[in-house]
């Protein structure tokens, strides 16, 4: 199958790859993501390969032919990388910066030493939203470990009250906000636009966190009472340096795309004119590759060289960021590759038959589909990239404002009940020193809670715009 050959498949995802009816099509759907739960959970493969003989599955139960389906896949692969490939190796850019230099850790003292008693639980809150911006759920947990065992041991507190909030705001970030991979191909298979979803994302999260994090907290507190275990609390990261960044700058360049893309967003609102002056500039500065290239370029100075970084070491940061991404942009290309298997074999027109039949609304209906896939693979990203692919033909004739409100339903399910399952599962249990048990109570109830909260928000926000 030649690369022309593929790019005119992809030109014509309006022509199903196979004839198959619908009873057939749920068929090969289910058969297909049975094969994904299967190879991952059972065998321990690896997602990227999963969902690869995932998608070939699909289209075989289909009847479509395996030339089609292979170049159905490829296509929805490179589309993938090419759209969010380059953010996501930009995050983690910035997010290695951010580490290395100690510009997490000042963030973090800065504002633990304005904070006490009470106020501790939200202090920990706000912290992990702010490192968790712009940095991955795995990344940002080794970050904020150590700050929430040391905080726990030397004020004494219960590590379910410190801890729970300084999750609940890495897991929010992490499902809702772009970004973040799953948010970040959302948007692209749903065709949102990134700054209105980054707006209703922060309007979603606020809450959802307070009442996820802090709130919660009082209650896991009371189910698993236990202390930080002492093996468990690790040099901090940044002890070794002799100077770090300030806060104020540190703040101002992991918030720098943030804005930039709100920048952008609030002009498209207010101008609505393309051929404007300011619009044409805010465009630019505010398109996603921009906005995070100039964070990274900026951090450069603020972060690495503010903590004395040679030229050397920066290169050697940025060298050091880019290997441990391999794998994401793997599993992230190769689910585009299943959502572009799923859309041409007509799945798409399923759904949005079955949706007509059925009278579920589409919020609700993405939510459900990335909780179902979430509760059968553990994984976040395979179940927004999964869903986002299964319900992207009803964002079609949306509004800007309830295509991005889609994203959020569709992440907001994908966090639903982390369990046994989950990577982050695991990783939570080996550094909080629990059993199953417990992390059940704590853990996976707050990742629940999260879900359920923030598609309320999202229904709610539905009905006023």
């Amino acid at each position: 199958m030649t690369s022309l050959s593929v790019e005119m498949l992809a030109a014509e995802a309006a022509e199903p790859i196979t004839s198959a009816g619908n009873a057939q099509l749920g068929i090969a759907v289910l058969a297909g993501i049975a094969v994904i739960v299967l190879l991952i959970t059972k065998l321990k493969m690896h997602a990227f390969l999963a969902l690869t003989i995932g998608s070939l599955a699909l289209g075989s139960f289909a009847g479509a032919a395996p030339a089609d389906t292979i170049a159905s896949f490829t296509a929805g692969l490179g589309s993938t990388v090419a759209g969010v490939g380059v953010l996501i190796a930009l995050g983690a850019i910035l997010g290695k910066l951010l580490a290395d230099s100690g510009g997490a850790d000042q963030v973090v003292d800065t504002i633990l030493a304005k904070a006490s008693g009470r106020a501790m639980p939200w202090a920990m809150v706000l912290i992990a939203s702010i490192i968790g911006l712009p940095l991955f759920f795995e990344v940002g947990i080794v970050l904020m470990i150590p700050v929430v065992l040391l905080v726990a041991k030397r004020g004494n507190y219960s590590l379910m009250r410190i801890g729970i909030p300084a999750l609940a705001g890495l897991s929010v970030m992490h499902g809702l906000i772009p970004p973040h991979p799953g948010p970040l191909v959302a948007i692209d298979a749903l065709d949102a636009n990134l700054g209105v979803t980054l707006a209703l994302g922060v309007l979603v999260a606020i809450p959802t966190v307070i009442i996820a994090g802090p709130v919660f907290s009082r209650y896991a507190a009371r189910w698993v009472d236990i202390k930080p275990p002492e093996n468990m609390i690790p040099q901090r990261p940044s002890e070794e340096l002799d100077r770090r960044p300030s806060f104020g700058a540190t703040l101002a360049t992991i918030l720098l795309p943030v804005v930039l893309m709100l920048l952008n967003a609030l002009v498209e609102i207010v101008v609505d004119n393309p051929e404007n002056g300011l619009q044409k500039v805010t465009s630019v500065i505010g398109s996603p590759l921009i906005a995070l290239l100039a964070a990274v370029l900026v951090g450069m100075f603020t972060l690495g060289r503010a903590a004395g970084f040679t030229k050397d070491r920066l290169a050697g940061t940025v060298e050091k960021s880019l290997a441990p991404i391999a794998g994401i942009l793997l599993i992230v290309g190769a689910g585009g590759g299943f959502k572009q298997t799923l859309i041409d074999a007509g799945v798409g027109q399923m759904i949005l038959d079955f949706s007509e039949n059925w009278s579920i609304p589409a919020l609700l209906l993405g939510w459900l589909i990335a909780v179902a896939i979430r509760l059968a693979t553990g994984s976040a990203t395979v179940a927004t990239i999964s869903a986002a692919g299964l319900v992207a033909p009803l964002a079609a004739d949306m509004s800007t404002s309830h295509a991005a409100l889609l994203v959020l339903a569709v992440g907001a399910g994908s966090l639903f009940f982390s369990h046994v399952n989950d990577a982050g599962f695991w990783l939570v249990k080996e550094y909080f020193g629990m059993n199953v048990g417990q992390t059940i109570k704590t853990w996976s109830v707050m990742e629940t809670i999260i879900s359920v909260v923030a598609m309320a928000f999202i229904l709610l926000l539905s009905l006023l715009l």
